[in-house]
């Protein structure tokens, strides 16, 4: 078990830092992204249309409200209408981004699920044999978080399919980087056992 444990701590330190030089280095997570926007306009727009008490939501702007989606009148509609006219998905947070002013706990909660993750993948790989298997496993779970989480936002929610494939391509390299590091980990603790 400590063994499996030491190879998650391994492969969530790669994975953390590996993230940190995809997005920072090789800004693999920045295609897509505008900035430089204060988007005032937008975001007061927005804060006349929250509750005082709104909590941080996620908002598709045109939409159909809620209570009118069973409807096929307005469906039809609201298709009719939505056609070829602009389309946002906008993360609305009242707070504000504390990542923004200080990433210190935005940092440590990234740290914390590459080593949950990492653990998962670590235990996975202790059920393979042979380091090109476990590496190869790795990489398939790389590339089974792109297609799982990361192709379906782009298909259904519009993410720009730059950003969705330099995503991809993060978690491709960045779990065969992990996977190696613990298969070389895990196998120590083979060749000890045998």
């Amino acid at each position: 078990m400590i063994r499996i444990g030491v190879a998650g701590l391994l492969g969530g330190l790669i994975m953390f830092f590996w993230g940190a030089a995809a997005h920072m280095g090789l800004k693999l997570g920045d295609i897509g992204f505008r900035y430089g926007s204060s988007g005032t306009a937008v975001l007061q727009a927005m804060a006349a249309e929250q509750p005082s008490d709104a909590a941080s939501t996620i908002h598709m702007l045109p939409s159909l409200p809620e209570d009118q989606m069973g409807d096929a009148a307005a469906v039809e509609r609201f298709a009719k209408d939505a056609s070829g006219k602009p389309y946002a998905l906008v993360v609305y947070a009242p707070g504000g981004n504390p990542a923004s002013v200080d990433m210190g706990a935005t940092l440590g909660i990234q740290l914390l699920t590459d080593c949950a993750a990492a653990l998962l993948l670590a235990w996975v790989l202790s059920l393979v044999t042979g380091f090109s298997k476990r590496v190869l496993v790795a990489a398939a779970a790389g590339v089974f978080a792109a297609l799982a989480i990361q192709m379906p936002l782009s298909n259904w929610y519009l993410f720009p399919l730059g950003y969705s494939l330099g995503i991809a391509a993060k978690h491709l390299m960045g779990w065969s980087l992990a996977g190696a590091v613990m298969a070389w980990w895990l196998a120590r603790g083979d060749a000890k056992n045998h």
